[in-house]
């Protein structure tokens, strides 16, 4: 079936590879240059090739070396305009077409967010960084804007600040002198990049601004390099917090799957507008600034980006409706590798964490249940942006972890998952084709009792199954869980006391890790709302109201507008969304020359807005619009859902 995002005809004509002649224009905010395709002819009289585009401004087209008059379709809203381009003689199968288009950018580029330099740390430079998936390469390049189209690429980028791509960098070189000695933000350098490994185009990433490279260590032996990169005011501090663990993690994964395929793994510390924990380009991952917690509490994010390797970059879902291919996959590894790493008793407690988020987001698509699904049937154009939640990661993760418990434990499925990843490794994959594999491993180097195991799982209840809970109930290893859960029991109970001091204290968290607390803070939202003297109490001896984790935060405040008529939800209403948005102050002092953080990570900014709304909806509306251009277009997009009433009015509405 082809995919329900695009209108190319990938089908019938497909890119192998893709060169870029990039000029990076700060002051109008757009990208200019030329893009060279080589195409793989795979039907037969093949009379045009279709790309996908959206906003882009095409100004020329070749097709082997000859101009042609192209054609741009209708604008869909979500899926853009079909950008038709005429094979001057119908190529047959087999063989290849090159082409070449001269375009530019638009202000309204999906993919792109261009940043002032006010928004970025350092307060010098402008910044710009790119947000591909799913189906916004189309905004940054005319391309066939699927998973099932893998190319290589090279690229040449012209700019007066320091370039990242989602490729290996090859002038001017990472180690040396920032900007090839040039003078940054004033003198342009052309930097050289080459992915030799097909990606998909979601994958397509570029990032600029006034950016420094740490390198991490490597373990011996390794053909991989591995370094960090952010802007200069924050390249210490991001070193520090990532070269402990990180290559450790890449290695981890190397002995459970197949060696790593990129040549280099390297972390971009983006501004705070990133609207992910981390997006798991080729090459470079970009992560958001929320992980930069000065104790490394947060850096099991990048287990989850370096997994992707694997999962996702290297296997990749074929289309959106099989979503939960990469993201499933990938949460299930990333947690066994806390096993491997810690303990089991760790494996299961980052299941449990994840257990919160994925019934919390099964009661918000309530209404739309399709959406609760692992495997969803997208209609032709609908986005799939609309369906982004907590659920093909762990509703994903647990239906692989019960097939594992059903097979007889990681000793029989272990080596499925070597198999898995040495089968389908550069490929795009559906469900079913995966379902098919899982089958014929284990008919050919498994027992009946196997297969029969297999046929014993309710396929259609996971992956068509809607609802408010899992098809079968998991247990977790409720272990590390304990002392947070008799904590939150004791301020349960608490409630109607008075002499808070005479039962609490700030000894209380001395030995719960950051992840424990989360867990506690959780405990506390499934009981009823504490009152407003315990929240005060709560945020102070504990310092959430003022800790800069922002998992924790995010906890506290979801704990003290749990009641949205409450005292304490108009009270903390107020300071989470100053937090929100960046002016956050100490309680009762001024903001003026207090510089905040955008939490522009959606898993912050979604669930406070849903939250404020509740409470305060004007609070929430005006905040919003005053700070709205801080996030990124794809948050923005998410946070937001406008309506126009009969005398068109624009409502902004916040919701899921």
């Amino acid at each position: 079936m082809a995919d329900p995002s695009s209108q190319s005809n990938y089908i019938s004509v497909a890119i192998r590879h893709l060169s870029l002649e990039w000029s990076l224009d700060f002051p109008i905010r757009t990208i200019c240059g030329t893009a060279v395709y080589e195409l793989e002819v795979k039907g037969n009289e093949v009379a045009e090739v279709i790309l996908d585009t959206a906003d882009l401004v095409i100004d020329s087209v070749h097709v082997d070396g000859s101009s042609v008059e192209f054609s741009l379709g209708a604008k869909h809203p979500v899926m853009g305009s079909a950008l038709h381009i005429p094979i001057l003689h119908p190529a047959i199968k087999g063989g290849s077409v090159k082409l070449a288009i001269k375009y530019e950018t638009t202000t309204d580029c999906m993919a792109l967010q261009w940043l002032d330099k006010e928004q970025t740390q350092g307060g010098k430079f402008p910044f710009l960084f790119s947000q591909c998936q799913p189906i916004y390469a189309r905004s940054l390049v005319p391309i066939q804007d699927t998973p099932s189209v893998k190319f290589t690429y090279n690229a040449r980028v012209t700019a007066v600040l320091p370039v990242l791509m989602s490729a290996i960098l090859i002038s001017p070189a990472s180690t040396g002198p920032p900007h090839d000695g040039r003078k940054i933000g004033q003198d342009k350098v052309t930097y050289v990049f080459l992915q030799s490994v097909p990606i998909p185009s979601y994958l397509l990433a570029i990032a600029s601004g006034n950016l420094r490279y740490r390198p991490l260590p490597v373990p011996k032996g390794k053909d991989w390099t591995s370094g960090v990169w952010a802007e200069e005011e924050l390249a210490d501090a991001a070193e520090w917090e990532f070269k402990e663990d990180t290559t450790k993690f890449l290695e981890a994964e190397e002995k459970i799957t197949v060696p790593y395929r990129f040549g280099v793994y390297d972390l971009l510390v983006l501004p705070p507008s990133f609207p992910y924990g981390g997006m798991e380009n080729a090459c470079v991952t970009f992560v958001t600034p929320t992980l930069l917690t000065g104790d490394r509490t947060l850096v099991d994010v990048v287990v989850h980006e370096i997994t992707h390797s694997w999962f996702g970059n290297g296997i990749t879902h074929a289309n959106a409706c099989h979503f939960w291919l990469n993201e499933g996959w990938t949460t299930y590894i990333e947690r066994l590798l806390q096993q491997i790493l810690r303990t089991p008793a760790h494996r299961d407690f980052s299941f449990l964490i994840g257990s919160k988020m994925l019934y919390d987001d099964l009661k918000l698509y309530e209404s739309r249940p399709a959406y609760q699904r692992l495997e969803i049937a997208f209609e032709h154009g609908e986005n799939p942006d609309d369906a982004y939640s907590s659920v093909p990661y762990e509703k994903g993760a647990n239906f692989l972890l019960h097939i594992e418990r059903t097979l007889g434990g990681l000793d029989v499925f272990l080596p499925y998952i070597r198999n898995y990843v040495q089968t389908f490794m550069g490929k795009s994959i559906t469900t079913q084709e995966w379902k098919d594999h899982l089958y014929a491993y284990y008919r050919e180097h498994g027992t009946r009792d196997n297969v029969e195991a297999l046929d014993s799982l309710d396929w259609d209840a996971w992956l068509h199954g809607e609802g408010l809970t899992l098809p079968v109930p998991i247990e977790y290893d409720m272990t590390l869980a304990r002392q947070s859960n008799v904590l939150a029991d004791r301020w349960d109970k608490a409630r109607t006391s008075i002499n808070l001091q005479e039962l609490f204290d700030a000894s209380d968290l001395q030995k719960l890790d950051a992840n424990q607390v989360v867990v506690f803070l959780e405990r506390l939202q499934s009981y009823a709302a504490l009152p407003k003297s315990h929240i005060n109490f709560l945020g102070s001896t504990y310092s959430f109201a003022t800790t800069p984790n922002a998992e924790i935060r995010l906890r506290f405040y979801q704990v003290a507008l749990l009641d949205p008529q409450s005292d304490a939800a108009r009270e903390y209403a107020v300071d989470a969304a100053a937090w929100v948005v960046g002016r956050e102050t100490t309680r009762g002092q001024s903001e003026e020359g207090r510089k905040g953080v955008v939490k522009g990570r959606m898993k912050f900014c979604r669930p406070i807005f849903r939250a404020l709304y509740a409470v305060d909806a004007e609070l929430a509306l005006g905040t919003y619009r005053r700070h709205k251009l801080a996030f990124h277009p794809i948050a923005r997009n998410l946070i937001e859902k406008v309506r126009t009433n009969g005398a068109c009015t624009v409502v902004l509405i916040i919701d899921h």
